[in-house]
């Protein structure tokens, strides 16, 4: 029997079924050991974030575990092999069955548990920083809620391949863990408007907004000429104000970008672009994922709520087996 957390109404529930058998042809099978909290988790149990069409209704974008059966198609994985993985959904089950092009090894020299911390994140800063912005060397980056597990991805990323950061984030510590990451200008958003302090620190070429409402004009306001806003949440809200004379003159871009519900074939590309290219940097202890806190899954309310509260300074993880 396979043990997951759904959501009812709103609410988390245990739920037992038969488990699946062999896998689809381009499929793995994982035991999972451990996985993360994302916001879309908390979007998703609030109601407004729901899976897309043909997902699990398990919480859980991305796990670590062991290979327990493949798919007949399946050559590059073997029962027993450690692997993470980016879902869809179902990462807060027990086993979880997911697209082969999506699992990768765990990078040499780490464990399992600091694995569970990758998939998310990086293939997220990754997808937005070098496909969706196509960043070249030097270009500027600011980044809002720096200290999230997305942001401390991207502030490492972002650096090891030659663009600044400046993060803002809401108390000093976070700012701090931000810098020691390696960004070069940041901001307590305590203290009001960032304009001035990024426009003193030269501009940027593009935004990693999580946030919208209130920011997008603001990013307006600090992106130099050609410059690309990247909204991946509306932690601030829905509505925004949009100048359209400074976006004309200016060439600015506003780009929406969700990674859940892209195609399989999307995030296999997004995937072996993180072997390629961040794997080694992971292997080499150049960059690596940061993690606040780890709670058993029996837990996950209370490890929930605490992300809710902003109380994190990188990924918060569930352990599910051993």
């Amino acid at each position: 029997m396979i043990k997951a957390i759904k959501v009812t109404g709103g609410n988390l529930s245990w739920d037992s079924w038969k488990g699946p058998g062999e896998p689809p042809a381009d499929h793995v099978e994982i035991e999972v050991v451990w996985t993360a909290i994302n916001r879309a988790d908390l979007m998703q149990r609030a109601g407004v974030y729901p899976p897309p069409p043909g997902a699990s209704d398990i919480l859980g974008l991305e796990v670590s575990g062991r290979i327990a059966s493949v798919g007949p198609d399946v050559t590059q994985f073997k029962p027993g092999d450690e692997v993470c993985a980016l879902l869809t959904g179902g990462g807060y089950a027990t086993r979880v069955v997911v697209p082969a092009v999506q699992v990768l090894p765990i990078p040499k020299g780490l464990t399992l548990e600091k694995a569970a911390a990758i998939p998310e994140v990086f293939a997220t800063a990754w997808l937005n920083l070098y496909h969706e912005a196509a960043l070249k060397p030097g270009e500027r980056v600011l980044l809002h809620a720096g200290a999230s597990g997305l942001g401390t991805a991207v502030i490492q990323l972002a650096t090891a391949f030659g663009n600044p950061v400046f993060a803002t984030a809401g108390d000093s510590a976070k700012l701090e863990t931000c810098r020691k990451l390696g960004a070069s200008g940041v901001w307590n958003r305590n203290e009001g408007s960032f304009i001035d302090a990024v426009t003193a620190w030269g501009g940027v070429d593009m935004v990693l907004d999580p946030v919208g409402g209130r920011y997008i004009a603001e990013d307006q306001r600090v992106l130099n000429v050609d410059g690309r806003i990247v909204l991946i949440g509306l932690m601030g809200g829905r509505m925004a104000e949009v100048d359209l004379g400074i976006m004309l003159i200016k060439r600015q871009r506003l780009i929406g970008s969700t990674l859940r519900s892209r195609t399989v074939e999307d995030k296999g590309e997004v995937m072996q672009a993180l072997y390629r290219h961040v794997w080694p940097l992971l292997a080499a202890g150049q960059i690596e994922p940061l993690i606040d806190s780890t709670w058993p899954i029996e837990q996950v309310e209370d490890a929930m709520a605490y992300v809710a509260e902003n109380r994190n300074t990188g990924k918060v993880l569930l352990k599910i087996s051993g």
